[in-house]
């Protein structure tokens, strides 16, 4: 690879954010982070003063991307119902209320498949050891890779359907303004 190709790329991941302003960078990093961290660890990551990261960090938790825990140090983690909020809005802006009804009723078909193949009501109610086992068609990895993909399509289906319910609700009170 040329130095003009690995220039051309994006960054390494350790540096994704580097070329960033401060904030963005303290953003990033939160996206990154999965458990309750400190002003100064997530200042010493982004290469800024701790008094900076605790002023973002707070503005962040002002807006609910953050949610601040109060202790002897304070730390901060990600929200992750506000980017699940934002992703219900975003889905609602973006697609007319039929489109969101077609793909739940997608996802309930693919859903129903997976109750029906499966006779559970829940991924989480398969033995995939026994499903695999006692399938001359499946193996154990198509069976966890089933039970994802139903996982992932019934999260999915909740998402389409309150973004639909938002969409419907906003369009009603448009009509009766």
């Amino acid at each position: 690879m040329s130095e003009t190709d690995a220039a051309d790329g994006p960054p390494p991941f350790e540096e994704a954010f580097a070329s960033d302003d401060v904030e963005q960078r303290i953003y990033g990093t939160i996206l990154q982070t999965r458990e309750p961290t400190t002003a100064s660890a997530i200042a010493d990551s982004v290469d800024c003063d701790p008094k900076t990261a605790r002023k973002y960090l707070g503005w962040f938790d002002d807006l609910g991307i953050v949610t601040r825990h109060d202790g002897h140090p304070t730390t901060y983690e990600r929200n992750d119902a506000y980017f699940e909020w934002r992703r219900i809005n975003q889905l609602a802006a973006d697609h007319p209320v039929e489109d969101l009804q077609d793909r739940v009723r997608e996802l309930t078909t693919r859903i129903t498949e997976y109750v029906a193949t499966y006779d559970a009501a829940s991924p989480a109610a398969v033995d995939a050891v026994a499903a695999g086992e006692g399938s001359d068609e499946r193996t154990i990895d198509d069976v966890y890779s089933d039970l994802a993909d139903w996982a992932t399509a019934r999260k999915e289906r909740d998402r389409y359907e309150r973004a639909r319910q938002q969409r419907t609700s906003g369009e009603r009170e448009q009509a009766s303004g």
